[in-house]
């Protein structure tokens, strides 16, 4: 089985998980962001050894405050249900948007010194396809306008998400945050993006704008 192939069904695997978990709610979402938190703090903890005491304190919070902002976007929110799945279609949009387009037709690089592989092509094809897809989202289901001008400025932000991982991997000397997960290497190379849209979706959230 190719790379593509087993990278598509392990996103696939992953992102049937997180709608289950989202739709359950209660218990089994809190458990679910748990995990996941515990995962990242774990990989963080990986990447930065021996950086000191400041980085470990850093990717605490860094994997505590989406995990916080999800139950709360969950349980908060007047649809309940709505909003965060909407945070899910922005990040997974703009990852997946950026990988296919970028491996199509992406040429000039976006950051080479850190992430060889990201192209400006790459880079617009997830903002585009966060835009479209996590506009049509809110538009279907009548959410606030405000998401509509947010779904662009949050992929950017996820995009930065996943630079920020790329350059504390090189920085470590490592190719993957972890090997849990076939084709994709670890949970926080999947989850970098999530990171900053679900934090900000949260303060948009209190803010009143979503």
């Amino acid at each position: 089985m190719n790379e593509l192939a087993v990278r598509t069904i392990s996103g696939i695997v992953m992102i049937a998980i997180a709608i289950t978990a989202a739709i359950a709610g209660g218990y089994v979402f809190a458990i679910f962001a748990a995990l996941a938190a515990t995962a990242i703090y774990y990989e963080w903890t990986r990447i930065v050894r021996g950086w000191g005491l400041g980085w470990r304190i850093a990717g605490f919070f860094y994997a505590l405050l989406p995990a916080l902002s999800l139950l709360w976007i969950r349980d908060r929110s007047a649809d309940k249900l709505d909003l965060l799945l909407w945070v899910f279609i922005v990040t997974w949009s703009t990852d997946i948007g950026a990988y296919f387009v970028g491996r199509a037709i992406g040429k000039r690089k976006l950051a080479p010194s850190i992430s060889p592989g990201k192209t400006v092509e790459g880079l617009v094809g997830g903002v585009i396809a966060a835009t479209l897809l996590g506009g049509a989202w809110a538009f279907v289901l009548e959410l606030p306008p405000a998401l509509f001008v947010l779904a662009p400025i949050f992929a950017l932000f996820a995009q930065a998400g996943d630079l920020f991982e790329s350059w504390m991997k090189r920085r470590a000397g490592l190719k993957d945050s972890g090997s849990w997960l076939p084709g994709h290497g670890g949970l926080l190379d999947r989850l970098d993006g999530l990171v900053p849209v679900a934090v900000l979706t949260a303060l948009a959230q209190l803010s009143g704008m979503a």
